[in-house]
């Protein structure tokens, strides 16, 4: 059966595709690179013309296993670029352990002669460890966001899905590859294209740098409830400096008598308890994600002693915070 399709027409522009660079990382996420090349494959399709080629690299030119266990071969390693050419670091788990000396190297190299530069999940680690993202807008996946902005405080770290900062792009994970995609095919081509694209993909609703690349809390807690929903973006925006549950309690306008009431009956669990699971989250995030000293971490989440932080995290976790660092060291080096 001959497919049938509508050929958008798009100007002629360059006399040359523009040609995408896909760094494929040790553990890289499949789904945030698929979303990127499919993108760009659908664009060439839509529009009858071949306005983007890619090709894949790697560190050693040797295919590499993505974070699902799947192996992809490349086209090549890291060899010299064309001033033309936009490269996208594809990352994914275990970002600090891909980020070597040899490819942020080759990224500051190839970033000297004007190329565009791009991270997609968790690759704005590379470029920042790389001094790209140095006084730039920037985003990372949410579950990174604590260690990234403890390491770099020089990047102004944002919760958008993707951001584009002159030569600099990086996107929150996930599909947010897609909305990047989309957007860079809108500015060349028109936006005639880039819904085209959207519309194969079976994406209904584009994002742009505006939004938020995490659920609202109401959606995440699985409750609707507005002063319960704002205490609790007000304790994630603090902490480093808890704030007391009384405070908490009048800033919306109820008692603490309230406020207690109404943790039990939605989150099973008081006001007190909850905080210090966030905290406490944090605290596991940066002590897996950094190199940050057990103090610093402690420090970081709000506790004001070791000791303390210690003892309330061996109660939530059932180990200290020296022994989960030491075995999620352990677990890298297997």
């Amino acid at each position: 059966m001959q497919e049938q399709r509508q050929v958008v027409r798009v100007a002629s522009g360059a006399t040359k595709p523009r040609q995408f660079v896909f760094v494929l990382l040790d553990n890289f996420t499949m789904l945030s690179f698929a979303s990127a090349l499919e993108s760009l494959r659908i664009a060439n399709r839509m529009s009858d013309k071949t306005l983007y080629a890619w090709r894949l690299v790697s560190e050693s030119g040797a295919p590499v296993a993505c974070s699902a266990g799947t192996v992809f071969q490349v086209d090549g390693g890291f060899d010299e670029l064309s001033r033309d050419d936009t490269i996208m670091v594809c990352g994914g788990i275990e970002i600090q352990a891909s980020s070597t000396k040899k490819l942020l190297a080759w990224l500051r190299r190839e970033a000297r002669k004007g190329l565009k530069v791009g991270g997609l999940c968790t690759a704005a680690y590379s470029l920042a460890k790389a001094g790209l993202l140095d006084s730039k807008r920037a985003t990372i996946h949410w579950e990174n966001s604590d260690s990234f902005a403890e390491e770099f405080t020089e990047v102004n770290l944002t919760k958008s899905v993707f951001v584009v900062d002159g030569n600099r792009m990086t996107t929150a994970g996930g599909t947010s590859s897609i909305d990047l995609m989309l957007k860079l095919i809108a500015d060349e081509h028109g936006e005639d294209l880039a819904n085209a694209v959207a519309d194969q993909l079976i994406y209904s609703s584009i994002r742009t740098d505006q939004d938020t690349q995490r659920l609202s809390v109401p959606t995440r807690i699985g409750v609707r409830h507005p002063k319960l929903s704002q205490v609790i973006q007000m304790m994630e925006n603090h902490i480093e400096e808890p704030i007391s549950p009384s405070i908490l309690a009048k800033d919306v306008g109820m008692s603490t008598r309230q406020l207690e009431r109404l943790f039990r009956r939605y989150l099973n669990r008081s006001p007190k308890r909850y905080y210090m699971e966030l905290r406490l989250q944090k605290a596991r995030n940066l002590l897996m994600q950094t190199d940050m000293s057990v103090i610093n971490v402690a420090l970081a989440c709000g506790f004001a002693s070791p000791s303390h932080f210690s003892k309330c995290y061996r109660a939530h976790y059932d180990t200290t915070p020296y022994r989960e660092r030491g075995s999620h060291a352990t677990r890298l080096s297997i």
